[in-house]
């Protein structure tokens, strides 16, 4: 029997003084449709068992499990800047987090949206941030550079990667939803091919996302190029949940941390 796989990690983010992991759902102790590593405290797991899920991620990262820290996300442009912990009932409503402070980890949750982490290993700045189309689209990707340029990165010399996402096979969205990223820019049309229902487009997240990104000015961006909504063994995914007409689901958790 293979070992579960608790966490990926990819090159890009490899830096001596930085740990990152973009965990799976593999590893962890939760039961039923929150099988098994869920790091979500807004589900209606067992608070022990997220709070154990939540213990093995930071023993993975190498931190203290109070030093791993979390938004209350809420789908925003909204990216804070930490240098102390926050306790778990106090989590600041944000959809990014940068840091410049030793022993702390940042990190975010998702289940089809986009969950990046950032790093300029000479400037010593990491960032994490959740970017649904919404926050996407509104800005948090900008926001998350502008806040570690602030703390001393450089823009050109950080990394981004993007983890477990939902691809453009498996994201089919209505015409309303297209039309209000036409809205603000005619050209991200783009990102949107007919779907096979009428008056349907799949949508391209991750093409989306990393458009931004390039276009901010950001040094290098990588997409893992996992979906969330297809590889069931190792992701959660809200949109395969909603098919299935399934009351909860769990939420992955990717982190960064300077050791």
């Amino acid at each position: 029997m293979h070992a579960p796989q608790i966490a990926i990690s990819t090159p890009h983010l490899e830096s001596k003084g930085i740990r990152h992991a973009f965990f799976t759902r593999q590893g962890g102790i939760s039961q039923g449709i929150y099988h098994s590593l869920n790091g979500g405290i807004g589900s209606n797991d067992d608070p022990n068992a997220v709070k154990e899920n939540r213990r093995r991620m930071a023993d993975h990262l190498g931190i203290d499990p109070a030093h791993f820290l979390v938004p209350y996300q809420i789908h925003s442009a909204d990216a804070l800047t930490i240098s102390y912990p926050f306790l778990v009932n106090e989590r600041p409503r944000a959809d990014a987090l940068v840091t410049k402070t030793r022993g702390i980890g940042i990190g975010v949750t998702g289940a089809d949206c986009g969950i990046l982490l950032f790093a300029d290993a000479e400037a010593g700045v990491i960032g994490a941030a959740h970017a649904g189309w919404k926050g996407a689209l509104t800005g948090i990707l900008e926001t998350t550079l502008q806040k570690m340029e602030e703390l001393g990165a450089s823009r050109p010399a950080i990394q981004c990667v993007l983890g477990p996402t939902i691809a453009q096979a498996s994201y089919e969205v209505g015409a309303d939803y297209r039309n209000r990223f036409l809205d603000h820019e005619v050209d991200y049309a783009d990102f949107f091919i007919p779907s096979q229902r009428a008056g349907h487009f799949m949508f391209n997240l991750p093409g989306f996302i990393g458009q931004r990104l390039r276009d901010a000015g950001i040094g290098s961006f990588n997409d893992l190029a996992l979906d969330t909504y297809a590889n069931e063994d190792l992701f959660y995914s809200f949109r395969r949940t909603t098919h299935r007409g399934e009351p909860d689901y769990g939420r992955q958790i990717a982190a960064i941390a300077l050791v």
